[in-house]
């Protein structure tokens, strides 16, 4: 959400309209009323999906299945209408796992159907998206912005032409790091516990199949 409010709000406008001392007034555009698609509904695609309608966005979504229930979610599409729904969303944020499935899913033909002054935030794997298109789309001025919190390669290299993209907000690779991560670590691990001692179904679960 900060990186959408970012691009909203005119954010680098205004560090650039403060670092030259330049007082200016400028309308801005508001999230109210703007499509949001949502790419992968898993726990942070959700929380992203239910922040968004508290700023009144319409918020669409693709997963695997076509199918979920999620509050403020006004329509779940399967992942191969992707293309159909690119060119109706405002901002589209990514929130996938890196997966045979997902590599390359945004790429460069699915950049291309973005809409024009769009914003793209990647909060999931950066294989999911075509960074070299991206990164064109930026500099091209097509897309008004990226919220990147993972890259090709980490750190993002000093030569990367992302660094110097006034409409690009880097994080390296830090979107879930908060004051209150390791409290909420050992809130996670002594719940489990207890479930596990009682023989109860645990919390945040990952299954693996050997092949």
């Amino acid at each position: 959400m900060f990186g959408l409010l970012e691009f909203a709000r005119g954010l680098p406008r205004l560090l650039a309209d403060t670092e030259a001392r330049r007082w200016e007034h400028h309308p801005v555009s508001e999230l109210a009323d703007r499509t949001l698609l949502v790419v992968g509904l898993g726990s942070v695609g959700r929380e992203v999906a239910r922040l968004a309608t508290a700023f009144g966005m319409h918020v669409i979504a693709i997963n695997r299945t076509g199918r979920a229930e999620v509050a403020g979610v006004e329509e779940v599409r399967p992942s191969r209408f992707l293309a159909d729904l690119l060119p109706v969303a405002h901002a589209v944020v990514v929130c996938l796992p890196l997966t045979e499935e997902t590599r390359a899913l945004i790429d460069a033909a699915a950049i291309s159907r973005m809409r024009a002054g769009a914003v793209l935030v990647n909060v999931g794997r950066s294989g999911v998206v075509d960074e070299q298109a991206l990164t064109r789309a930026l500099q091209d001025g097509r897309l008004a912005g990226a919220a990147l919190d993972v890259f090709a390669t980490e750190p993002l290299p000093a030569g990367s032409p992302l660094w110097r993209l006034p409409n690009v907000l880097i994080s390296p690779h830090t979107a879930t790091l908060s004051a209150h991560e390791n409290e909420r670590i050992v809130a996670l691990f002594t719940e489990n516990l207890r479930r596990y001692l009682r023989g109860d179904q645990m919390l945040s679960r990952v299954c693996s199949a050997l092949l």
